[in-house]
Order: C-alpha cells, then sequence, then structure tokens
C-alpha cells in the first residue's frame, strides 16, 4: 500500500494551524479588567482567565507531543484543533465566571500545537525543505502573539469581549478545514506504536501544575506563604520522582537521554531563560504603553491601541525568520542562537534607558521581536539535528514547556517587582519599571554569555 504523499501546500497549511492557535493562546492579557467587570469578579479572580490557560497548556503540551511521534498525527491534531473551537465556543457564550474558566482551560490546548506541527513538518517535508520549515513553524508563536494583542486591544476598545472569542473560533474552524484538506490522511506507517507512558505523564503533570501554580499565584498568596511554598515543595518532588521515572522506563514521555546532547541542551537552556526574560519585556513594555504620563514613563495610550504596541514584535520575528532561512545556507544553527541572544540583549538595554517615549517602545519590540524570532527558528532545528524523528514530537513539546515555564516566571518576577513599587494612584513607579527591565537586561546579558561561552567551547572542540 503506497504511503500518502504531501503537496506544497503541507508546510503552508500547518503555519496557518500554528498561527491561528498561536493568536488563541495570546488572547487574554488586556481583557483581564473587562472580564472582571463583566462577570463582577476581582481582578485577582479574573487573572484564573490567564493562569488556567497557562497550565492546561504546560499539562497538554508534553502529552501531545508524545502522541505525535505515534502514528495518528493528522487524527491528533484536528481532534486538538476541534478541542481548541469548541473551548473558544465556550468562552464566547459564557453566562459566568465558571463555564468562562472553562472555556479557556480547553484553550489551553493551543499550546500544544507548534510540538504536533512541526513533527508533522519533519515526518513528511523533504528533508532539503524540513529545516526551515520547522524554523518558520516554531517562529509562528511570537508571530501569533503579535497579532493577538492588537486584536485584543481592538475588541476590548469598541467591541464586546464576545468577538475575541467568536474570531478565535471562527479562526480555528478555517485551520481545521486547511488541516484536513492538506494534510497526508491515513497512518504514519514509519511511526512507531508503543505504549504510552501513563504514570510519566501523570507525574509530570501534577509536577507542573505544583510549580505554575507556586508560580502564578506567588505574588497574591505571598511568596512565602504555606500554600505558595507547599506548591513549590510538591512540584520539586513530583518533578524528581518524574525524572527518575523517565531514566527507567523503556518508551518514556520525554526521552531525557536524547536530550542531553549538547545541541539539546543548550536550545533547552536558552528557551527557559529566554522565554523568562521575552515576558518580562512584553508586559513591561505593555503596562508602559497604557500607564498614564503623570507616572513619569507611560505613554497614555488607550486599550484600543495599546495592543498594537506587540505589533512590531510580531513584525520582527517575521523578518527573523525570513532572514534564518537565508543565514542557514551560510552559517550554523548554533551560530544563531548567541545572535539572536544579542538582539534581545540590545533592545533590554536600549528599553531600560529610554522607554519614556512611544517610538522608544516600537523600536524596542522590533528588536525584541527579531532576536526571539532568529532563537525561536534555530531551537527547534537544533533539536532536529540530533534527535531522531521518532522522537522528535516529544523533544520539541518539551522546548515549548520550558519556554511556557519560563514565560510564567518571567510574568511573576515582573509581578513582584513592580508590585512592591506601586505609587499612589495604583500604578508602578518609575523606580519599579526601571528594577524590573534591569532585571530582564541582565538576564539576557547572561544569556549571552552563557551561549558565547558555549559557542567558544564548541569551536575549541572542533579544532
Amino acid at each position: 500500500m503506497s504511503e500518502p504523499q504531501p503537496g506544497g501546500r503541507l508546510l503552508p497549511a500547518l503555519v496557518y494551524a500554528a498561527l491561528s492557535t498561536a493568536v488563541v493562546s495570546s488572547l487574554g492579557m488586556l481583557l483581564v479588567p473587562t472580564i472582571s467587570t463583566e462577570f463582577h469578579v476581582s481582578i485577582s479572580a479574573a487573572q484564573w482567565m490567564l493562569t488556567i490557560n497557562l497550565l492546561v497548556g504546560a499539562i497538554v503540551t508534553p502529552v501531545m507531543g508524545r502522541l505525535s511521534d505515534g502514528p495518528h498525527k493528522k487524527r491528533l491534531l484536528v481532534g486538538a484543533l476541534t478541542i481548541i473551537l469548541v473551548g473558544s465556543v465556550v468562552a464566547a457564550l459564557a453566562t459566568n465566571f465558571a463555564v468562562f474558566l472553562i472555556g479557556r482551560a480547553l484553550q489551553g490546548l493551543s499550546y500544544g500545537i507548534v510540538p504536533m506541527t512541526i513533527a508533522l513538518a519533519r515526518r513528511y517535508l523533504p528533508v532539503e525543505k524540513s529545516t526551515r520549515g520547522i524554523a518558520s513553524l516554531s517562529v509562528t508563536v511570537s508571530t501569533g502573539m503579535g497579532i493577538g494583542y492588537p486584536l485584543t486591544g481592538l475588541i476590548a476598545g469598541s467591541l464586546d469581549y464576545q468577538f475575541a472569542f467568536w474570531f478565535a473560533a471562527l479562526f480555528v474552524a478555517t485551520a481545521m478545514i486547511v488541516v484536513i484538506v492538506a494534510v497526508p490522511s491515513g497512518p504514519d506507517t514509519q511511526a512507531p506504536r508503543v505504549r504510552f507512558d501513563v504514570p510519566g505523564a501523570t507525574v509530570l503533570a501534577f509536577g507542573l501544575a505544583a510549580l505554575l501554580l507556586g508560580v502564578s499565584e506567588g505574588e497574591t498568596w505571598g511568596w512565602a506563604t504555606p500554600a505558595t511554598l507547599s506548591c513549590f515543595a510538591v512540584a520539586l518532588v513530583l518533578l524528581t520522582i518524574w525524572v527518575l521515572l523517565e531514566l527507567r522506563v523503556k518508551h518514556p514521555l520525554i526521552n531525557l537521554r536524547v536530550l542531553r546532547s549538547p545541541d539539546a541542551l543548550v536550545a533547552n537552556l536558552t528557551a527557559i531563560t529566554l522565554g523568562t526574560v521575552m515576558y518580562m519585556v512584553l508586559s513591561i513594555g505593555s503596562i508602559i504603553a497604557q500607564a498614564p504620563s503623570e507616572t513619569g514613563y507611560g505613554v497614555s495610550l488607550p486599550v484600543f491601541w495599546a495592543g498594537f504596541v506587540m505589533l512590531p514584535f510580531s513584525v520582527g520575528s517575521f523578518l527573523a525568520n525570513r532572514l534564518v532561512r537565508h543565514l542557514t545556507k551560510r552559517i550554523q544553527m548554533t551560530t544563531l542562537l548567541p545572535l539572536g541572544a544579542t538582539l534581545v540583549t540590545a533592545s533590554s538595554v536600549l528599553l531600560l534607558f529610554a522607554h519614556t517615549e512611544l517610538w522608544e517602545i516600537l523600536i524596542g519590540m522590533f528588536v525584541v521581536g527579531m532576536g526571539v524570532g532568529t532563537t525561536y527558528a534555530a531551537m527547534p532545528a537544533l533539536i532536529a539535528r540530533t534527535v531522531a524523528t521518532e522522537e522528535l514530537g516529544s523533544a520539541v513539546s518539551f522546548n515549548q514547556v520550558l519556554r511556557t515555564v519560563g514565560g510564567s516566571f518571567g510574568s511573576a518576577i515582573s509581578g513582584a517587582v513592580l508590585a512592591a513599587h506601586l505609587g499612589a494612584d495604583g500604578h508602578p513607579n518609575a523606580d519599579g519599571i526601571f528594577l524590573a527591565l534591569a532585571i530582564s537586561a541582565i538576564g539576557c546579558v547572561a544569556v549571552l554569555i552563557g551561549l558565547l561561552a558555549d559557542r567558544a567551547r564548541g569551536n575549541r572542540t572542533a579544532a
């Protein structure tokens, strides 16, 4: 029986599916005040629309990544898109906050779509196109964020919040149609059929849930309270048990031995550290854009326009992806990581000393987008270079989980710093903004130094 062959429309279809879900995952941050008003809950309670989405995403992403290494890749992708579609409709139709949170939880599967599309690209694209295809798919995360934020700002400023979720539902529905038409049908005959690691998935799910719950709610509960410390203690115990389990089973959820390769280690360490810094810069940029000018740093943009501050980030990441396609013909992937980190560091330092004018914020966001787009394009390709095809989905999904965990760390760190430096009007003062930006800049410098040191070590080994 001949295996189904993809046409030239496969990569555009996968990029569209990944982009649609990246936009869905970016909906929410600007809508927190609106949701608080609509459902008559506090701002801290409304933040759960972000927390529940993040928790579900971190839990399901490694599971979806491992399943995408199996024979039913297309069926799994269509099924995941269906659940995201249902979640969008539930959120749009919700009449109370509990139902709304159920919709947001179902939308959390959007975090696992990119690793699934990368596994499909590695499996079905010709070798000469797979590296560039994987890079394009990885960058859709940052590109989708740059589209989702302006969309949210437009809707929050002029329409009811439900329109954001109806748009998400329409976007995902069209992505489902595109995937059904373009992705090869039938089971993947080359994929291994192995027992799913249920114990590993269960322990990792609870471990990540405890970790992210503590990070997300630490600012609200208090970092030294029994609830927060208990979350971190449970996370430490469960994640330690998970590592021991994964090293013993024959077919683990995530093959940690494979991830010990130098390229995979560098990519994963960069994912969590750069994810932390990136989310700090993005969240602070959004705050500066909407803060009143009386704070001494605010740009006083209404919510209608505030989302557009992220648009240069999206444009920068998209352009970086296009450049990476050409650069990979001349330089190695290991060179792209420090190059991208250099751009992120430069933008962080720029924003540290120049962030009181709109044009300064826009330039900073553009350069951040260029740097993030470069590194995000390189990380999966580095992993794919040293990981067998049958392990790619789980390996890339683990990288995605680390980005998500890093993002939650970044949000928590910036939130804690700004909460400790509130002015009389309830907005962070200029010292808090400067300190948060300084921490992100220092983090960028540390990442860059580490990558340059690794690059130098690699050159000495090669010599």
